[in-house]
C-alpha cells in the first residue's frame, strides 16, 4: 500500500562520496557560503511548481551534525562485529558514544549561535549529540539556509507540498559540522511495504469469536518453532520492541485483537518525535506491526515511535530510536534509494551506525514490489533496508501442515531484493556477495497476503502480508532470544547482521534457517544458501536459539 506518504572481517559499508560538503578554504573560511549538496527532493523534478510559500508559515527543521570521528566509529565496528576480536558484542551505551564520536560541543555551540542569530528558535540536543531541533518563519528559514521555498503540486502522488528549490547554503565556517538540513520539504514520500489479501472477505463485526483469515498466533508460533521458547517462559518479557512508523493507530483496534487470542500483553506506548502525527491513513500498518509482535512475543513491552511523515519527521524518529538505546527495532516504512535526498541519506546511515555501534537489532521490511521498489521497470532496492547497518527483511509464502506446523516457504513475488545503488559490499556479506555493492535482503519470513496474517485493524478481521509483516516477525523473535540470552546469562542478538551471517555461514545453517530455495521476484531467482530474493531465509526459532545459546 503506498501512502504518498542499508579485507578485513569487520562490518563496513563505504562512505558515500556524493554526500561531502564543500568546504571552502581556510583564506575564505569565515565569508564564503557553502552549499549542502545533495540536499534538494528528487520529486520537485517531476511535480508542478504553484507558487511561493507563505513567508509567516511556521517551519520545523532537523539538523543533523557531523560525526566527530568517522575512521574511529568504523574501526569499532569493524572489531564490535567480528566474531574473531576480543571486542565481539563489547557495544557502547549511548553516552560513551556521544562522548567519543558525538559532535563536539564546540560544533554545537557554533551551529547553535549561528541558528539562533538568524531568528530561529533551537530545541534540545538529541542524547547522541549528533541531532538538533529548530524552528521559525518561512523567511527566517530561508535566509538562514539561503534558499527558497515554493509550493509543488505533485499529480501523481496527488499531494501539494513546499521544497527548496536549491541546496540550502551555510556559512563556510559551520558548514562542516552540519551534513543534513531536513525539514525544507513536507513531502510525504514514505510508504508502508503492507499488502492485504483481498480475496479474504473482512468481518465488519468485532467479535472476537468471529472466523478470522489469516494466521494466528498459535500457527506462526508452531510455524515458527517458537512455542516451546514461549512455553519455557521466554516470551520477550523485559526487551522493549520498537516500531517506527510515520502514523497514529487505534489502540482498540489492538485491543479487539488481544482479545479475540486471549493475549494479556503489556499495552503499547507512545514516544513521539518530530512532533509526533495525527495521520492515521496508516494504521492498518501500526496495527499489523504491533499484533504481530505481540502474537510471537507476548510480554514484549511495545514502544510505538510516530513521526511526521517527512524527510524532518524522518531524522527526528532516528535520532529518538538511537537516542533512547532501544534493543529491538522494526520498520515497514522506507523510500526507493534514489527517492532519498543524498544529505539525508547520509544522516540516517550515521544514526543506524550508532545503532550498531550500541548492539540495536534493527529490521526493515526490503519492499513490496520485487526487484523493482521504484517502479520504473529497472531494478532497485529499498532505504533503509539496503544499509548494512539494517538487517533488510524480504518475504516467503508460508505453507502450513494440517496441524498448523511448517510445511514449506517459497519467495514470494513481491519480496524486495537486488543490489543497493549507494552502499559498497559490507565484509559480512564478501562470501556470498560478487559484486561491488551490497546486496539486500538479508533474511525473510512471511510476507504473501494469501498466506498472511490475521490482523484487526479499522474496526474489522482482515488478512495481512507484504514485508511489513516479515520485519516485525524477526523483531519478535529477536525479543525471545534476547529473552532467553538474559536467563541464561548470554549476550543479547546485538547488531543482527552481525548475528545472522556468523550463524548462516557456520555448520548450524541448515538447522537454525529455513532456506528458501524456489520463487523469484522478478530479476533475481531464490536458490540454495544466500539470493537476492529472502536472503538467508528464515528462522527456525528452536534450533536458532540451541545453536547461539546452548
Amino acid at each position: 500500500m503506498k501512502l504518498s506518504l542499508r579485507s578485513a572481517v569487520g562490518l563496513l559499508a563505504a562512505p558515500l562520496p556524493i554526500l561531502a560538503l564543500a568546504v571552502a578554504s581556510p583564506a575564505h573560511a569565515a565569508t564564503t557560503p557553502t552549499a549542502l549538496r545533495g540536499d534538494v527532493l528528487p520529486a520537485i523534478a517531476h511535480a508542478q511548481r504553484a507558487g511561493q510559500i507563505d513567508a509567516r508559515r511556521s517551519i520545523p527543521v532537523t539538523i543533523s551534525l557531523a560525526l566527530r570521528d568517522q575512521a574511529g566509529l568504523t574501526a569499532f565496528l569493524q572489531q564490535v562485529s567480528d566474531p574473531h576480536s576480543a571486542q565481539y558484542k563489547h557495544y557502547l551505551t549511548v553516552k560513551q558514544f556521544a562522548d567519543r564520536f558525538g559532535a563536539t560541543a564546540q560544533s554545537v555551540a557554533q551551529v547553535t549561535t549561528y541558528l539562533q542569530s538568524q531568528g530561529l528558535r533551537v530545541g534540545r540536543l538529541s542524547a547522541n549529540h549528533l541531532t538538533l531541533q529548530a524552528d521559525g518563519t518561512a523567511a527566517q528559514v530561508e535566509k538562514a539556509f539561503g534558499t527558497t521555498l515554493a509550493t509543488y503540486h505533485d499529480a501523481s502522488a496527488r499531494q501539494d507540498f513546499y521544497a527548496n528549490t536549491s541546496a540550502p547554503v551555510l556559512p563556510a565556517a559551520i558548514a562542516a559540522d552540519v551534513t543534513d538540513v531536513a525539514g525544507l520539504n513536507d513531502y510525504a514520500h514514505y510508504h508502508s511495504d503492507l499488502a492485504r489479501n483481498t480475496a479474504a472477505q473482512a468481518s465488519p463485526q468485532a467479535s472476537p469469536k468471529a472466523t478470522h483469515p489469516g494466521l494466528t498466533p498459535a500457527h506462526a508460533r508452531s510455524a515458527y518453532n517458537v512455542a516451546s521458547a514461549i512455553s519455557s517462559g521466554y516470551t520477550g518479557s523485559g526487551v522493549t520492541v520498537g516500531l517506527l512508523e510515520f502514523s497514529a493507530y487505534s489502540q482498540s483496534d489492538v485491543n479487539t485483537y488481544d482479545k479475540g487470542y486471549s493475549l494479556t500483553p503489556p499495552a503499547p506506548t507512545v514516544r513521539t518525535a518530530g512532533g509526533g502525527t495525527t495521520d492515521t491513513s496508516g494504521e492498518d500498518e501500526v496495527e499489523l506491526d504491533i499484533e504481530v509482535v505481540q502474537a510471537l512475543a507476548p510480554q514484549a513491552a511495545v514502544k510505538v515511535y510516530e513521526a511526521p511523515n517527512s524527510d524532518a519527521g524522518e531524522l527526528a524518529v532516528y535520532a529518538a530510536l538511537v537516542s533512547d538505546d532501544v534493543p529491538v527495532i522494526s520498520t515497514s516504512w522506507g523510500e526507493y534509494e534514489a527517492g532519498e535526498t543524498p544529505s539525508n541519506l547520509t544522516a540516517v546511515d550515521t544514526d543506524l551506525q550508532e545503532a550498531a555501534a550500541q548492539g540495536q537489532s534493527f529490521y526493515a521490511a526490503s519492499g513490496d514490489s520485487g526487484s523493482d521498489d521504484a517502479g520504473n521497470g529497472g531494478t532497485s532496492v529499498d532505504f533503509p533496508a539496503s544499509d548494512p547497518w539494517v538487517s533488510g527483511t524480504g518475504g516467503t509464502t508460508l505453507s502450513l501442515t494440517s496441524s498448523g506446523g511448517w510445511s514449506k516457504e517459497t519467495a514470494w513475488s513481491g519480496s524486495g531484493g537486488g543490489i543497493s545503488s549507494q552502499f559498497s559490499t559490507p565484509s559480512f556479506q564478501s562470501k556470498v556477495d560478487t559484486g561491488s555493492k551490497r546486496y539486500v535482503p538479508d533474511i525473510a519470513a512471511d510476507a504473501n497476503p494469501s498466506s498472511g496474517w490475521s490482523v484487526y485493524s479499522e474496526g474489522a478481521w482482515d488478512e495481512y502480508g507484504g514485508t511489513s509483516a516479515a520485519a516485525p516477525n524477526w523483531a519478535a523473535f529477536t525479543a525471545i532470544y534476547d529473552s532467553e540470552a538474559k536467563a541464561k546469562g548470554k549476550a543479547a542478538f546485538g547488531f543482527a547482521n552481525s548475528t545472522i551471517y556468523a550463524l548462516a555461514q557456520s555448520t548450524n545453517y541448515s538447522k537454525a534457517f529455513h532456506d528458501v530455495t524456489s520463487g523469484n521476484n522478478g530479476a533475481y531467482k531464490a536458490g540454495t544458501g544466500y539470493d537476492r530474493v529472502t536472503g538467508w531465509g528464515t528462522y527456525n526459532g528452536a534450533n536458532f536459539l540451541s545453536a547461539e545459546l546452548g
